[in-house]
């Protein structure tokens, strides 16, 4: 897999930019075939910092309905990436 095949966008939310409960923590989403190792080799090539770790979850779609129709939105799988001390990410500075 390619990186833009890994890491599709930063996820900056309310919850995120607090830095869940830890300065060092950040939100990606990443693609659904992505695994663990890609993901934290992505961030390290792209942000030039140091993973310590990498958790990740599957967010399931949503049900919806458009009128009488009830359609599906698709998953999509969300990775929170841990930093070593005294790295940093730009995304979240103002």
């Amino acid at each position: 897999m390619e990186m833009r095949d890994v890491l599709i966008r930063p996820i900056i939310t309310e919850k995120t930019s607090a830095g869940l409960g830890n300065e060092l923590t950040y939100a990606f989403e990443v693609g659904i075939a992505a695994n663990k190792i890609q993901i934290e080799r992505a961030v390290a090539a792209f942000y030039n910092v140091e993973v310590v770790s990498v958790r990740t979850l599957i967010v399931r779609g949503k049900v919806k309905r458009v009128g009488r129709y009830m359609g599906k939105r698709s998953n999509w799988k969300k990775a929170y990436v841990t930093l070593a001390a005294g790295h940093t990410l730009p995304l979240y500075e103002a």
